[in-house]
């Protein structure tokens, strides 16, 4: 027997380059369903689940599920929509800080985009760093990009970079001003901190939308859960809305963190302003 998936399905499900591509996503929903034991214990007794206790699938799922939305959009819509880090980047020797980079594409979409950069990216999994590593060198970007393993927020190098930035990740963090600090703290003073997370609703309400509804089940099964597994956590959830990251980042030391003109449907981005 001979079967064919339609042209729309085989994208979805086996084009790894596709700004649709799906499949990770179940490996994601198969590694956390596995876990339903010791999350109902944690919710039970208040404790939390760790990233690594999630397991590879988890970790590569995520990585995998980022990995074209990265290659494809940073460098050609992202970074183009704020005027000011897009040309710095382009005029090269610029130092760029990848704060909880994973398996690391987020910098290497910034490196291939803009081949006069350096970046370092950091992140707290170990087997995360050693796949970005091995992902950067089959990229022929390693020459350009390190990765550090370690928590971001004991970087020590003060105003060391032209940017800072960090996708997807201030609201996993149990202490995110600890990290906000830091990054406020390595950039240069005429640099640039750009973040992602959530586009989730401005507030709370009984009729939520289709986003807002996906990132509660998300944050329920992973994101809480990793977040409440370190103490002390803020346990902030994907439930991060725009007043609480402008909250965080004036803990933080920064003036405000304002919302930037870039749409997604998934994510906003904010400018962490000095």
């Amino acid at each position: 027997r001979v079967y064919r998936l339609p042209a729309g399905h085989a994208e979805a499900l086996l084009d790894r380059d596709s700004l649709l591509y799906q499949t990770p996503f179940v490996r994601i929903v198969g590694s956390s369903a596995g876990k339903l034991p010791a999350l109902l214990d944690a919710y039970r007794t208040g404790g939390g689940v760790s990233w690594a206790e999630f397991g590879a699938d988890t970790r590569t799922g995520q990585a995998e599920m980022n990995r074209p939305i990265y290659l494809g959009l940073l460098g050609s819509e992202w970074f183009p929509a704020v005027p000011e880090l897009h040309a710095r980047l382009i005029e090269g020797g610029a130092r760029v800080a990848d704060i909880a980079c994973g398996e690391g594409w987020s910098s290497i979409a910034i490196a291939s985009a803009y081949p006069g950069v350096q970046v370092d990216g950091f992140d707290i999994d170990g087997p995360s760093i050693e796949q970005a590593r091995r992902n950067a060198a089959d990229a022929g970007v390693s020459d350009r990009v390190r990765f550090h393993l370690g928590d971001a927020a004991a970087i020590d190098r003060t105003d060391t970079y032209d940017a800072v930035v960090g996708f997807e990740f201030v609201h996993d963090l149990p202490s995110p001003i600890d990290v906000l600090s830091t990054m406020r703290r390595i950039v240069k003073p005429d640099g640039h901190v750009v973040v992602m997370d959530e586009r989730v609703a401005d507030s709370f309400t009984d009729d939520a939308d289709d986003i807002e509804r996906l990132m509660y089940g998300i944050s329920l099964f992973v994101c809480l859960p990793d977040s409440m597994a370190h103490r002390p956590s803020v346990a902030t959830g994907t439930l991060i809305r725009p007043s609480v990251m402008d909250a965080y980042a004036k803990e933080a030391g920064f003036a405000s963190a304002r919302a930037l003109p870039i749409e997604h449907d998934m994510w906003r981005f904010y400018r962490l302003e000095m």
